[in-house]
């Protein structure tokens, strides 16, 4: 669905899924405010506290469980090239979309606790199934058919912001012509440390991301008119955030997080050996081994691309930048006309708009910005 169309097919159903996921959780929240208000049960409600562990290393690893719950506000930053005036949109819906999410979680554990006792609830696998056989009888079986749809949708959405980011840097050279083997990390070890491995590689790529923000920020490297700013000490707190949340798991648990390491350090010294950066001898020799792996692994796997060869566009004589609100409206307006650099010349002075792709809307963007051309 997201290869075809985002908005006719991947939209629509990432919509249907969102009112699956809220019909369901409006179904256990009213029943469990049922039994608990009208009924008077209170099983895991007589004392909330009690067990609780308080110290620093603890609360940590349960913050960052909990956030994991909560990692749907990253896929808004993907697919800021899908958003109408992102400036407004991005943050309204940001701030709407977490309020919605912890009023709804918050509801539903008190529904949980109103019906269930802790020991139950931590020896369950699925808290909704059995909350569902418990309260709702032959309707039950309707909430496993709901929850496999909301698990699809969120599948459906984690794989739209990976091939976001995926094709921005197969498209620069830094990614793996064929990812396929990838799916055997899958089959290593049990769930939890799967998750454990996920967890320490999302807050360390935060970790990079906000030293890199801060970097644009303090130096005042150009971006796109269109980004949205943010103070700096929520970006400060958010760091310290992030780097607690993976330095404790490092101490608490080190032989998953050793793992997780070892996977990021692996995975840059790939990056420094297969760059286009590099133009060293060696690394011509490596870059020729992967083009013939490459080969290999598609003719076993069956898995040749297709390749759209498009030229490229550059500009001769810009008189005026314009950008919009959105990337979407980039206008160039010539002066006299352009230059395409596999050997033809189209003179395109009736035309106005030239179709770039986001990647080279960005580029077109930093360079005219540090060029001293005006963008408005």
């Amino acid at each position: 669905m997201n290869f075809f169309a985002l908005g006719k097919f991947a939209a629509r159903f990432q919509i249907a899924a969102t009112f699956a996921k809220l019909l369901a959780c409006s179904i256990i929240i009213l029943t469990g405010f049922y039994y608990y208000f009208v009924l008077g049960w209170n099983e895991g409600l007589k004392e909330p506290m009690a067990n609780s562990k308080w110290n620093a290393g603890d609360l940590t690893m349960g913050i960052c469980g909990g956030l994991y719950a909560y990692s749907g506000w990253d896929i808004l930053n993907y697919g800021t090239d899908e958003i109408d005036r992102p400036r407004r949109n991005a943050p309204l819906a940001l701030l709407s979309g977490i309020s919605i999410v912890f009023l709804a979680y918050f509801c539903i554990n008190i529904a949980y606790f109103a019906v269930l006792d802790v020991e139950t609830m931590k020896s369950s696998n699925a808290v909704a199934a059995l909350f569902s056989q418990k309260t709702l009888g032959g309707f039950s079986e309707a909430i496993p058919f709901l929850i496999g749809i909301l698990l699809i949708g969120s599948l459906n959405s984690n794989l739209f912001c990976g091939s976001r980011y995926m094709y921005a840097a197969a498209k620069q050279g830094k990614n793996l012509k064929l990812s396929a083997l990838a799916v055997a990390i899958s089959f290593v070890g049990d769930l939890d440390a799967l998750i454990g491995y996920v967890m320490f590689g999302f807050w360390a790529q935060r970790i990079f991301t906000l030293c890199a923000l801060l970097v644009i920020r303090h130096h005042n490297i150009p971006v796109h008119p269109d980004c949205i700013r943010i103070p700096l000490p929520l970006i400060y707190l958010f760091l310290a955030i992030s780097v607690a949340l993976v330095a404790v798991p490092i101490w608490r648990e080190f032989a998953i997080t050793s793992l997780g390491i070892c996977i990021c350090l692996i995975g840059f010294a790939f990056y420094l050996l297969f760059s286009n950066y590099s133009k060293s001898r060696e690394t011509k020799m490596l870059s020729a081994l992967n083009e013939k792996s490459t080969f290999f692994a598609q003719l076993i796997f069956n898995a040749e691309p297709t390749i759209k060869h498009q030229p490229f566009i550059t500009n001769r004589q810009p008189s005026l930048l314009l950008c919009s609100d959105s990337q979407r409206e980039l206008l160039i307006i010539e002066s006299d006309r352009l230059e395409i650099v596999d050997g033809e010349t189209e003179d395109l002075s009736n035309s106005t708009t030239v179709d770039l792709h986001s990647d080279e809307k960005n580029t077109l963007i930093r360079n005219s910005s540090s060029s001293g051309l005006r963008m408005w």
